[in-house]
């Protein structure tokens, strides 16, 4: 039964392939956003180490158990458009509503981020002398 169980498991992740943000992945999202703004490298990689801790292999991370330092990181890398967050309304034996809130890594987001970036190239690499004036190509240089 074991063995029949990790198939399904091995079974499933092909078929349906898990979206996994790597470590080299978040620390390129990172460099190009909070460190646009003169983080160290030393501390984006900290960061990122310190924010992969909370997630692991999973996309998702239950509030509760950040306190308040980490939830300012978690709404400072919001911002930065790297997390957004989704809540859950779950009903107990009380019958009260319990709310439970969720960080989410926005995947897709951050592999983007995570590209390297190309710089843009105009159509015509030539025409800068377009804008030369024509007689630039009559001057004569002083002869030594």
């Amino acid at each position: 039964m074991g063995s029949t169980a990790f198939y399904l498991v091995v079974l499933v992740c092909e078929t349906f392939r898990m979206p996994v943000v790597t470590m080299s992945e978040m620390v390129a999202a990172l460099r190009a956003t909070v460190g646009k703004r003169g983080m160290p490298e030393e501390d984006l990689r900290a960061l990122a180490d310190y924010l992969m801790s909370f997630f692991g292999f999973e996309t998702e991370a239950i509030d509760n158990n950040l306190d308040v330092a980490d939830r300012d990181v978690f709404y400072m890398l919001e911002e930065e458009g790297l997390l957004t967050t989704r809540q859950e309304e779950v009903m107990i034996k009380k019958g009260k509503m319990w709310r439970i809130h969720y960080w989410i890594l926005r995947v897709e987001r951050i592999k983007a981020f995570a590209k390297p970036q190309r710089p843009k190239t105009d159509g015509d690499a030539f025409a800068v002398y377009n804008t030369l004036p024509d007689d630039i190509w009559t001057r004569q240089l002083p002869a030594r």
